[in-house]
């Protein structure tokens, strides 16, 4: 009898293993067959974005693009995010200096470029947005960009038989949320880590700087690395780098947001990487080549108290001084990134059948 009820036991134990072993399974099938994984080079920081909280899975970077490129999220159906982030401008934009939105409106801002993106605390160019996961409400709800409210684009995408199925496959969930679409979003953008270069190819032993390069890496060394600091090229801070403000625009930059002195004339510092691809510079594109920039801090910096104080000492250089300085930004370009086919247009989700 005795052994009856120990058989009894031993049968109802395995059965409660059973159980928890066949609920794991789908866990574990998720966690190794899904995720998405990240090329971060061993010399590159920590990111800032927590991936251990939220990891990257496959299929919500596969919505996350889609939604990306997807012209849907936007009033009249027109602009997409990539109207203004194309894939082969480093996700910036050359052909005019300041955004456009539907009805060829005009923003103030020039197009930030996008990459390296889970380095950064804060977003846009004056800092208005400090979490990449929330950064898709800003063009969407913007009048000059999108002129869209989250709720109609949530109507718009749960209405596409696509859209229902992508955002199943990514969230286990057919019903489209506002949250859902901005995490996978957010989770497109992580993606795009640029790490490729000659510069990379260097600190990992593959290549060598030319003579020229090494001279205009020491020159940069001595002259931009304290706001562009390697290897991201940037210490995505804000500066006032002595512009002086549009007469039309009037822009105030970050003392927009903090609304203190202080932060006037103050805009994010972008990387120095890909810059080939990313023209026009300066929050207001107002530079179209890197020889005005390089004249622009030599020879244009207006000086007052509200230029950062990295900047206040007189940068002097000969011209073959800055021809060596143009010569090692050009080795900061990844064409492996902006060629990358897993960034550009999904034609093969967006132009199928499903997406009508």
């Amino acid at each position: 009898m005795n052994n009856d009820k120990g058989k009894f036991h031993l049968m109802r134990g395995m059965q409660k293993y059973i159980l928890v072993f066949l609920f794991l399974i789908p866990l574990l099938a998720f966690t190794f067959k899904d995720l998405y994984t990240l090329y971060i080079p061993e010399y590159f920081p920590k990111p800032v974005y927590d991936f251990k909280k939220e990891p990257l899975t496959k299929e919500k970077v596969e919505l996350g693009r889609a939604l990306f490129y997807d012209p849907v999220l936007s009033k009249d159906g027109t602009i997409s995010c990539a109207s203004c982030h194309t894939s082969y401008n480093a996700f910036a934009h050359n052909d005019h200096a300041l955004s456009h939105g539907i009805g060829d409106s005009i923003g103030k801002r020039n197009a930030p470029a996008l990459f390296n993106l889970a380095w950064q605390k804060d977003f846009m160019w004056d800092g208005a947005v400090n979490h990449i996961e929330v950064q898709a409400l800003a063009p969407i709800s913007d009048k000059k960009e999108m002129a869209e409210s989250i709720e109609n684009v949530v109507k718009k995408l749960q209405a596409k038989k696509l859209y229902r199925t992508l955002f199943y496959k990514a969230f286990s969930d057919s019903t489209v949320t506002g949250q859902h679409l901005l995490k996978a979003i957010a989770q497109f953008q992580l993606t795009l880590i640029s790490a490729d270069s000659k510069y990379d190819q260097v600190k990992k032993g593959k290549e060598s700087f030319t003579e020229q390069e090494q001279k205009g890496y020491e020159i940069f060394k001595q002259n931009c690395h304290s706001c562009h600091q390697e290897p991201l090229f940037s210490s995505y801070q804000f500066a006032a780098n002595g512009l002086p403000m549009d007469s039309y625009l009037k822009d105030v930059g970050r003392m927009g947001v903090t609304r203190q002195k202080k932060d006037s004339l103050m805009f994010k510092i972008p990387s120095l990487r890909n810059l080939s691809y990313s023209y026009p510079y300066m929050h207001d594109g107002r530079f179209n080549r890197l020889s005005q920039v390089v004249n622009h801090y030599t020879n244009g910096i207006q000086q007052n108290s509200k230029v950062s104080k990295e900047l206040r000492k007189k940068i002097i250089l000969t011209d073959h001084e800055k021809v060596d300085l143009i010569a090692f930004l050009l080795i900061l370009n990844d064409r492996e990134f902006v060629k990358n086919q897993n960034f550009q247009f999904p034609k093969e989700i967006l132009l199928s059948s499903e997406g009508k």
